[in-house]
């Protein structure tokens, strides 16, 4: 099956591009964005998956400000092109690769709308494959990058508008494709006999001059089997940036952290990482968290929109929720982000904490699958 992109010379198999190297169920290729005032006013986060072996493609915005969090869900039949990102009023534009994108969600029957310009200011930071076995097979086998920068456009939802003005809003863009599971849990075979176990941390947070990339993921013992610790310069202007990737990104040998978290959860009352170098040089940053956004709005771990479901040839939803009133330890809830103040050697800084924490993990002091701090 021939696609646009075959007429470019970047085949990595001797396949067309519409085929995955992989015959794996879970094989999948994700965009992943989000939006945030610098004092925490409000957040958005968004979202687009195509999965070629599930022939589906999914997709969700959602945006919490004042207490509520509304959310737009859509599903389709995944299109035979893969340049084309769309699920029906929402799309993805690439207006230069690496560098600028458009998000728009055209008016529809949730209410909620964007038109959102995507304006970087720094170059991607490519992370290191992220490779996990159960015992019996590969979990997850996948590469991300994120670049740094700015919004402008508008939000609307609930009858309201939010103006996103570039001078305080702040975005973070994901790109990650491979292997994650997703869709329906996989039956038969001999059951594995072990409980869940998954812990990742990460912190992309932006400073005057650049931006600090932190990520963890550990075992139950608090063995990280994947770490990234990066300083990325950041630019006053997208012209500025030197190219796909700035030849004066810093990668530091390790990322540490802590957290104090709320008392019958498992979300960060405070945090504290570092970045170390090979030389044991440390950057060290306190957290301060502003705002909470639930990962579900946009189909992680979401018990009807999950990501990578049949939904028919067309499905779209929408749904809001007071935070205040969400159960904290329901699965669904475990995974959030939380818009936090930053600061590290006199500067303050803000960005995001991305936590999700399922199983034991010592550490934290979690002994079960879902128990809460004390």
């Amino acid at each position: 099956m021939l696609s646009k992109f075959d007429d470019y010379a970047i085949h990595p198999t001797p396949e067309p591009i519409a085929h995955a190297a992989s015959s794996d169920r879970n094989v999948y290729d994700r965009y992943w964005f989000n939006g945030y005032a610098s004092d925490g006013e409000f957040y958005f986060g968004i979202a687009l998956g195509r999965y070629p072996n599930r022939g589906i493609m999914d997709c969700g915005f959602s945006v919490v400000a004042d207490g509520e969090q509304h959310s737009f869900h859509a599903s389709r039949r995944a299109p035979d092109e893969p340049t084309e990102t769309q699920v029906g009023p929402f799309r993805i534009e690439i207006l230069e690769p690496m560098m600028s994108l458009r998000v728009v969600l055209e008016p529809n029957e949730t209410g909620i709308e964007c038109d959102l310009v995507f304006v970087p200011r720094t170059a991607s930071v490519e992370e290191g494959r992220q490779t996990l076995r159960n015992g019996r097979h590969v979990m997850m086998d996948s590469t991300r990058f994120a670049q740094y920068g700015h919004w402008r456009g508008r939000v609307r939802y609930g009858g309201r508008e939010l103006a996103i003005d570039p001078e305080r809003v702040y975005a973070t863009k994901d790109r990650s494709w491979g292997i994650r599971p997703v869709g329906e849990p996989e039956a038969g075979g001999a059951p594995l006999g072990t409980a869940p176990q998954f812990f990742f941390l990460w912190a992309p947070l932006q400073w005057e001059d650049h931006c600090t990339h932190f990520g963890v993921f550990e075992d139950e013992n608090g063995h990280k089997w994947h770490e990234d610790a990066q300083i990325v310069p950041a630019y006053a202007s997208p012209d500025a940036i030197p190219g796909v990737v700035d030849p004066d990104t810093q990668k530091w040998a390790r990322a540490e952290h802590r957290v104090v978290y709320e008392p019958g959860t498992r979300r960060a009352e405070s945090a504290e990482i570092a970045l170390v170098s090979k030389t044991g040089e440390r950057r060290e940053i306190s957290l301060e968290p502003l705002l909470r956004f639930q990962m579900k709005g946009i189909g992680y771990t979401h018990p009807e929109w999950g990501h990578g479901r049949w939904k028919g040839e067309l499905a779209i939803g929408g749904e809001s929720w007071k935070t205040a009133e969400l159960d904290p330890l329901a699965v669904e809830n475990l995974h959030t982000q939380q818009v936090v103040k930053a600061r590290s050697e006199g500067r303050e800084g803000v960005g995001v904490l991305e936590q999700i924490c399922i199983g034991r993990h010592a550490p934290s002091g979690f002994e079960g699958v879902i128990d809460g701090a004390k």
